[in-house]
């Protein structure tokens, strides 16, 4: 948590130093103008989105409007939702103790509007980091009213206030998020009558609790996120929420390549070194699967998959080097055959492709590795090592350490080429070469110029 600054401690402090009160979306409002006119990114981490969903969520907020984050499952809605907390300034005022993080200037709450009366200027300050004042709220059909909004506090009554007095409630959620952000995710899945509780949040600003004569005027910025299919399969947003929310925001998976792969080469916690080559096998996989008739797109293969998939691959480099006694684990294409195995059960398959799952699998993970191969070594020339190989046949697959691979290697000019496109070139590290030559030789049998069979053990192939 960062140190609280050197600031004032008093409301009459406060206001000598000239502080102004802002609500929080017109605070927003102008951190984001802020950052645009300076040329910073309000968004640090978010790939993919800067011409379309960015500027779609930029004008929502600078409208001052609530907004709904609509898309498939994996595409960042939440992180995405998270960022806002950047766009608060880093320190807020409150009155010290109030429950519900009131402005000094503008006590709501009835003990700190009692409160301020009795001590004027004195009343004490104290100040909350930006990241206090984002709360996030997963929903769940056992939410409840309580939890969003509040509810009577029978520990207060028991203490000897009558049930009437105001102060006996407890505050749930949304008026604990005063002067901030809330983020609902998954929205769909509040129970309709819970999300009633939100009506007047939204529009009145205020909360009612179990028929108190009490109005919090509010000052939130509510967000949430809905994926498409739950609409249909679990839930809904009632049509006076959603009428409510100022903007609807579509997300979406990575439209271009570049961007899966960056966006896997920041999440991905690798336990070995993967080449930028198997990370676009993988982002090319995770495309294909988005576009294949073979798996439920209304599900949506999640950017979780990628991921994961990056994960085994190194994962499956670090075993292998244990087991080959490599100092260094650095990803391989075999490395990949692990994927389609350990991550089948993310994934949702069509109707009527029962017993069809590995061969799609495996299908889908072919082309996307021969996509890589004949975008990554366009122009090279690999007859001659096709031609080298097919009678000297080189031996790859888990049980065969790097330096190995490549001292079966032929010498051909192709060779230099294929290090070179590939970033082998200038190692003595046998990981980068025999990763690059096994994706030019994986080419060259998917292309059917070479062949490649299992060998007796089931551990390593040859191609040739």
């Amino acid at each position: 948590m960062p140190v609280t600054p050197d600031l004032p401690r008093t409301v009459g402090a406060l206001r000598a130093s000239g502080h102004e009160l802002r609500g929080v979306k017109h605070e927003i409002r102008d951190n984001l103008l802020a950052a645009l006119r300076e040329g910073r990114d309000p968004w640090p981490g978010i790939l993919g989105f800067s011409d379309t969903v960015i500027p779609q969520l930029e004008r929502a907020l600078i409208a001052g409007h609530d907004v709904v984050l609509l898309g498939e499952r994996g595409q960042g809605k939440t992180r995405l939702l998270r960022a806002l907390a950047g766009l608060l300034d880093e320190w807020a005022p409150v009155i010290e103790g109030s429950e519900i993080g009131e402005h000094p200037y503008e006590p709501i709450a009835p003990a700190s509007v009692r409160r301020a009366a009795e001590l004027g200027d004195d009343l004490p300050v104290t100040w909350v980091h930006r990241s206090l004042r984002y709360t996030e709220k997963l929903a769940t059909p056992d939410t409840a009213v309580a939890d969003l909004i509040g509810d009577v506090d029978p520990v207060k009554v028991a203490e000897g206030r009558s049930l009437g007095d105001p102060e006996t409630i407890h505050f749930g959620l949304v008026p604990r998020a005063h002067r901030g952000i809330v983020a609902i995710n998954e929205l769909p899945d509040l129970a309709e009558r819970i999300q009633v509780a939100l009506l007047n949040v939204m529009e009145e600003r205020d909360i009612q609790v179990r028929g108190y004569t009490l109005r919090l005027p509010l000052d939130v910025l509510l967000v949430a996120s809905a994926n498409p299919e739950d609409y249909t399969n679990r839930g809904r947003i009632i049509t006076p929420l959603k009428d409510r929310f100022g903007a609807e925001v579509r997300t979406h998976y990575p439209l271009e390549l570049a961007a899966e792969i960056d966006l896997i080469g920041q999440e991905a916690e690798l336990a070995a070194e993967v080449p930028r080559h198997l990370l676009e096998v993988v982002a090319r996989f995770t495309r294909h699967l988005r576009e294949s008739s073979a798996i439920d797109q209304g599900s949506g293969v999640s950017a979780r998959f990628s991921v994961a998939a990056a994960e085994t691959v190194a994962a499956a480099a670090l075993r292998r080097a244990a087991l080959v006694g490599e100092d260094r684990a650095y990803a391989r294409p075999v490395d990949l055959e692990s994927v389609p195995t350990v991550l089948r059960g993310k994934l949702e398959f069509a109707a009527g492709e029962e017993g069809r799952e590995d061969d799609v699998l495996e299908h889908l993970l072919r082309r996307a590795t021969a996509d890589t191969a004949r975008f990554a070594l366009r122009g090279v020339d690999l007859d001659e090592m096709a031609s080298e190989v097919s009678t000297r046949p080189v031996r790859t697959g888990e049980r065969i350490a790097a330096r190995d691979v490549v001292a079966a290697l032929p010498q051909v000019a192709a060779l230099t080429a294929i290090a070179d496109k590939l970033g082998a070139a200038g190692t003595e590290d046998p990981g980068p070469m025999a990763s690059a030559a096994e994706l030019a030789l994986e080419y060259l049998f998917l292309t059917r110029k070479l062949a490649k069979d299992e060998s007796d053990d089931g551990d390593t192939v040859s191609y040739g």
